[in-house]
């Protein structure tokens, strides 16, 4: 955490003095990753499938297509995840606006969740984040 905010600082320093280099390290960070966000999936890919779409550009870790917790069905996006950086910015590259199963994808590199839990940590669910009284008074 102290290290992204230190980087953070100076990528702010940066852009603040106009400088090309901090613009060139802002983007050497930014696409030093391994995890692709895939977007837009076909309810029918699985796991397995989106692990053989990816393994033509470099040793696929994990892939996996997130499913709706209570009916199993595909949410229609997952994630890469490559051994090594040049791997995922050839995935990205190749496979970004590509068929597959009969769906042009959308390839990025995946953002961090933000902490908190799945909602930004304001809890959530049924009963709410702010106590869960659901319509019954404090007073």
């Amino acid at each position: 955490m102290a290290f992204s905010g230190k980087l953070g600082g100076l990528i702010r320093q940066g852009l603040r003095s106009g400088s090309n280099d901090s613009l060139q390290m802002m983007n050497a960070v930014r696409y030093m990753s391994t995890k692709l966000f895939v977007g837009g999936l076909s309810f029918g890919t699985d796991d397995q499938s989106l692990r053989e779409a990816f393994t033509s550009f470099g040793n696929v870790v994990e892939a996996r297509v997130i499913t709706d917790r209570d009916t199993g069905r595909s949410r229609g996006f997952g994630f890469v995840n490559f051994e090594s950086d040049e791997s995922a910015s050839n995935a990205m590259a190749g496979m970004d606006g590509q068929e597959l199963h009969g769906r042009s994808i959308r390839v990025s590199y995946a953002n961090e969740r933000p902490s908190g839990g799945p909602r930004g940590g304001f809890g959530g669910g049924y009963g709410g984040g702010y106590g869960g009284n659901r319509g019954q008074s404090d007073y």
